[in-house]
């Protein structure tokens, strides 16, 4: 198998994993196609469960634009409860993160340890490079941050005996 079909087939596990997220997912706000002028106020972004084991741990998702398992920008919003995190983890696409209210505290490497990791503010941003092994969530308050890219995206857990999230 030479490298080209290698990284074909890598790029068709990413989208298979990218559209094979819940329909709920895939259904943006009212006009969020880029055609209509969009106003979005906190209290009327619908949230959902998020997929996967996120969602049993109280983590939810609100759609504001685009769809994240199609091509093109998508905007999403998550809603960390206190004390839990994402497990180590990448995306084949680079995420922008703004973080909206609370702490964001992330790390990065393959390594979960919660006690390394960085706080980022409210206002404050990362960005997540492609391809590249982080982890983040909330530690004692709830945490919303907008993350922004280019879909389609996917996950690839950094070891896939482990959760997706975690409570700590």
């Amino acid at each position: 198998m030479n490298k080209f079909t290698v990284a074909g087939a890598a790029v068709a596990c990413m989208i298979t994993i990218g559209s094979s997220l819940p329909a709920a997912r895939a259904q943006g706000q009212a006009g969020a196609t880029g055609t209509e002028f969009v106003r979005m106020t906190p209290d009327t972004l619908k949230w959902v469960d998020y997929p996967g084991d996120g969602g049993p741990l109280g983590i939810k998702e609100a759609l504001v634009y685009g769809d994240p398992a199609k091509p093109g920008l998508y905007i999403i919003r998550i809603k960390f409860p206190p004390h839990v995190m994402s497990r180590p983890h990448s995306h084949p696409e680079t995420r922008i993160g703004t973080v909206i209210t609370g702490t964001w505290w992330t790390g990065t490497g393959a390594t979960f340890d919660p006690a390394a990791t960085t706080a980022v503010p409210t206002g404050g941003i990362m960005i997540h490079p492609a391809g590249k092994i982080h982890y983040d969530g909330a530690k004692d308050a709830e945490t919303i941050v907008q993350l922004m890219g280019i879909g389609p995206t996917g996950k690839t857990n950094a070891n896939p005996s482990d959760p997706g999230f975690s409570k700590q």
